[in-house]
């Protein structure tokens, strides 16, 4: 479930439309959140697709993370000891990752709603946090919160906390666990391995 909070808020901070991208990141949440819970509600035909919802994440989401920056935040110190052409193949492996776990936590969508908390940002800001909760009937309140820092190209997350657990530290865990026993090639083919069974 924890999965599938973290997805309807990333949806809520993305969007397509370029006139987006000037907004400060809690307008630009705002303004998105009810579209794209909007698409959830009223096309329930997508969720029973996987291949549908993984076009619609790689459309709408994708264009608007920093995953090189999520990679090397979640591979640490490892990062500098990976070769360019590890680097690259990493974010790759992780990118496809994520998307695939998005969109398969995109399919527990159930009429969740999103509560945003005060947002400040100072004039020049160039890295800030939105801070959000979901919303269950019969429960508490998840907190959701995104890093994002602003790009040439606008907002983009490069991290996300669900109820406190931050999404990099939680992959640095296990990529450091990997490399530890089979070293960064290693991550690499296990990365790939687990891609192509989902």
């Amino acid at each position: 479930m924890k999965r599938f909070l973290a997805v309807v808020a990333l949806f809520s901070i993305m969007n397509g439309i370029a006139f987006a991208k000037a907004l400060p990141p809690d307008q630009l949440t705002r303004n998105t959140a009810q579209e794209v819970l909007s698409i959830l509600h009223e096309n329930h035909a997508i969720l029973n697709s996987q291949a549908k919802i993984q076009q619609l994440v790689e459309a709408k989401v994708l264009p608007y993370f920093d995953f090189r920056r999520m990679t090397e935040l979640a591979m640490g110190i490892n990062w500098r000891r990976a070769s360019p052409a590890q680097q690259a193949e990493l974010v790759k492996q992780f990118q496809q990752l994520l998307v695939r776990t998005y969109s398969s936590a995109l399919q527990s969508y159930s009429g969740q709603t999103i509560t945003y908390l005060p947002f400040h940002m100072a004039p020049g800001d160039t890295d800030v946090v939105v801070r959000t909760q979901i919303n269950q009937p019969g429960q508490q309140p998840v907190p959701v919160n995104y890093s994002l820092e602003k790009k040439s190209a606008g907002w983009k997350v490069y991290d996300i906390a669900v109820d406190g657990v931050s999404l990099v530290t939680n992959y640095r865990s296990s990529f450091n666990a990997e490399i530890q026993r089979n070293g960064i090639q290693g991550l690499i083919q296990a990365l790939t391995k687990k891609n192509r069974a989902s």
